[in-house]
């Protein structure tokens, strides 16, 4: 058995450099997880009507509607098999923007993925409420593109193919840089008629760390059984 991203990318998995084939070849297999800490060096957002549209996500750990420069943060991928059986990752991400310092816990963001009929699948939110299918390639550098396709909405019996007019399109690459030794990333979300609405940028160092399960305090609340 192999990651969920090695069987997504088949063959073209050996063309990402070293230190990224280990990143996102993270999984029950491997017997490890990955943890980053580094800095953003910018955390920006679209204009002021973007604002309550990020909030909203705030409340499920879904989208994050704050800014700043020289952010502080963690990104947690740990490994477990959910409540239906399948493999999945973690990617939860923890950010310590300024005015938040003070006693407060630092802003979420939680995914978690699976892999969907060879594709990967990315649950959002604390209780899995939104579903994106996932297009992965590898660049010039031996980084990872990853740009998301259609959005599922989930919560109780309610489920429904979400609209793309009020939602974006994100676009995200993450590559090492032999020259910092570092791994470093840069997504915007964009919506087809509003244009930009979010976006981050940064590098990190890694540890792998022993792990065929994840704590519970990164895991979703609730395991969403539909695609």
């Amino acid at each position: 058995m192999t990651s969920i991203f090695e069987q997504a990318l088949g063959e073209d998995f050996t063309r990402l450099h070293p230190m990224m084939q280990r990143r996102f070849g993270v999984g029950l297999d491997s017997g490890e997880a990955c943890v980053g800490r580094g800095v953003m060096s910018s955390i920006r957002r679209g204009p002021w009507w973007t604002v309550p549209f990020l909030q909203i996500g705030r409340l499920r750990n879904i989208l994050v509607p704050d800014v700043g420069h020289d952010v502080p943060f963690v990104i947690e991928n740990y490994p477990y098999r959910d409540a239906l059986g399948r493999e999945t990752v973690t990617f939860v991400r923890s950010y310590s923007v300024p005015r938040r310092r003070a006693g407060r816990r630092p802003v979420r963001f939680d995914a978690t993925m699976v892999l969907d009929r060879g594709r990967v699948l990315d649950y959002l939110g604390t209780h899995q409420h939104l579903a994106v299918d996932l297009d992965l390639s590898v660049d010039d550098r031996g980084g990872l593109v990853l740009r998301s396709g259609a959005q599922r909405f989930h919560e109780c019996p309610v489920s429904f193919r979400f609209p793309m007019l009020f939602s974006g399109r994100a676009e995200l690459h993450e590559w090492w840089s032999d020259d910092d030794e570092s791994f470093h990333v840069d997504l915007e979300v964009h919506n087809h008629r509003f244009g930009f609405l979010f976006g981050y940028r940064g590098a990190f160092t890694c540890e792998w760390v022993a792990a065929s399960d994840a704590p519970a305090r990164l895991k979703p609340r609730r395991t969403e059984a539909r695609l």
